[in-house]
């Protein structure tokens, strides 16, 4: 069976107007943790899709101090089912992290995704550099990865989700930092 395939567009500056420009085409949530980690900035966004169907598929990326010292990165990732651009990000073989999950087992973190209690998994194979987990939220994918691996400790912290198509004029004191290369790669 014959899927389309949504086109990566260029990544995003971190900026409020880049990210205005992205949530103005997504078709799916933008994800941003609200309020940011103490010390975090909003580090780019990418998103894939075109012009016709809008965004599939978005990345947002945060950096800051990681919960162990040293820096991290966290990208959050919301795709419908097949897009895979959770799934590059992560390193793993596939569009959706399924095969690489045990649904059958408890979730190992809990986020509050748009005022909902949103159980993720850990995500199996992936590169040893990153902590990978994912759900599903509003229908869609929902992928958590951070680097380094021991920054996955961020996830046990009570992070609250917002997606940012339903956020008011707060986006405008986002605070913004320098462009993610995880976002590039």
């Amino acid at each position: 069976m014959h899927q389309d395939v949504y086109p990566l567009q260029p990544v995003l500056p971190p900026s409020v107007e880049a990210l205005a420009v992205a949530v103005n085409r997504a078709r799916v949530p933008v994800w941003m943790p609200w309020p940011l980690p103490v010390g975090w900035l909003f580090s780019g966004i990418a998103y894939a899709g075109d012009d016709r169907t809008g965004g599939r598929a978005t990345a947002v990326a945060c950096s800051g101090p990681g919960p162990l010292g040293g820096f991290g990165e966290l990208l959050l990732v919301a795709e419908e089912l097949g897009v895979g651009l959770g799934a590059r990000y992560a390193g793993i073989d596939g569009p959706d992290p399924g095969p690489h999950i045990a649904m059958e087992k408890p979730p190992v973190t809990k986020v509050l995704a748009a005022g909902r209690p949103t159980p993720l998994w850990h995500v199996a194979d992936t590169p040893a550099d990153r902590a990978v987990f994912a759900g599903e939220a509003r229908g869609l994918w929902l992928w958590a990865i951070v680097w380094p691996e021991q920054s996955g400790l961020l996830m046990y912290d009570e992070l609250v989700l917002t997606d940012l198509r339903d956020a008011g004029a707060e986006v405008e004191l986002l605070p913004c930092g320098a462009l993610s290369p995880r976002l590039l790669t």
